[in-house]
């Protein structure tokens, strides 16, 4: 699954460097997350980061993007095969 901020963001600004794929970004009101973009960390870190860093704890899993670790791992792939 890729991961979905909440709009209990409090735009602190600590995820977006975090992220290893440039998947968060300022929205026009709180950070957002790409899904395209988001493998949860998947092939860079055992966790994702900006769940990590958040201080408010508003980064769940988006059930609207459901993703195996397998597809989260082939995302990845993909994303650093290009760069």
């Amino acid at each position: 699954m890729a991961l979905i901020i909440t709009d209990d963001c409090i735009n602190c600004d600590v995820c977006e460097p975090e992220c290893p794929n440039g998947a968060i970004s300022q929205g026009e009101e709180i950070y957002v997350i790409d899904p395209n973009l988001c493998t949860e960390c998947v092939g860079h870190f055992d966790e994702p980061q900006c769940q990590q860093v958040c201080p408010v704890d508003c980064i769940p899993l988006d059930p609207e993007h459901a993703e195996t670790r397998e597809q989260l791992m082939d995302k990845y792939q993909l994303l650093t095969s290009t760069k």
